[in-house]
Parts: C-alpha cells; sequence; structure tokens
C-alpha cells in the first residue's frame, strides 16, 4: 500500500494473489476445514454452541469457538446471547455470512458428489 492511498483513505482494489491483500485473510477465514463446516451448518438453521458442535461432527469446543469468533469478527456471523437462566447463546448468519454460505455450501456439496472421481484419481496416481 501506498502512503499516498493510507492519506487519502482509499483501499487498493483487491487482488487476492497479492500477499498483502487484505482479501486473503476473509477467503482464509471462510473456508478453513472449520469455517466451511460452519458456515454450511448455520445456513440450514440457527443453532446453539452445543447443537452446532453436535452438528460440525469432530469439531473440538476450543476449535468451534475461536471459528464462531473469527467469522464473527469477519461478519458473517451474528451471536445473540439472551440473559437468562443457564445462560443460551443463539448463532446465526448475518446477510454476508449468508452469502458466503451459499458459495462454500455449493463447494461443499461438489466434492461429496466427485468423490468417486477423486478416489479413482488417487488410486491412479498411487499405481505409478
Amino acid at each position: 500500500m501506498k502512503v499516498s492511498e493510507l492519506k487519502t483513505g482509499a483501499l487498493p482494489p483487491a487482488d487476492v494473489f497479492d500477499r498483502m491483500c487484505p482479501s486473503r485473510g476473509v477467503l482464509e477465514h471462510v473456508t478453513s476445514r472449520w469455517g466451511v463446516l460452519v458456515l454450511g451448518a448455520l445456513d440450514e438453521r440457527g443453532y446453539r454452541f452445543s447443537e452446532l458442535r453436535r452438528r460440525v461432527s469432530g469439531v473440538s469446543e476450543k476449535m468451534l469457538a475461536q471459528t464462531l469468533q473469527t467469522l464473527e469478527r469477519d461478519g458473517f456471523v451474528l451471536r445473540e446471547a439472551h440473559p437468562v437462566i443457564p445462560p443460551r447463546v443463539d448463532y446465526s448468519l448475518t446477510p454476508l455470512g449468508r452469502e458466503a454460505a451459499e458459495l462454500v455450501t455449493t463447494l461443499a456439496r461438489w466434492s461429496e458428489h466427485r468423490v468417486p472421481e477423486v478416489e479413482a484419481a488417487r488410486v491412479e496416481y498411487d499405481g505409478r
């Protein structure tokens, strides 16, 4: 980023291939292993933390908390704490999160359908 851009407040055009582009961080959060699965699950409906942990099988409590916090910070997830006993916290997608979820869910569903071709390619590769 140039000093003149800092003074005017204008951001340079986004270029995910540029190592300094902030879009890389966004891409990393959305397409991380747990980011894809959390966004996909929340695209189905809103969840409480424990429900979401069960839905996203294999994620640790720590990783789920970190992933939710990151996605909330980026504006994809809405965290709603209810003042009740015991405490209740609901997670849902923001409009921006819903848009991202649609995109990564399409990729996730594509990968589910293409497992046979990928497995065949792996067998062929390993046989060489």
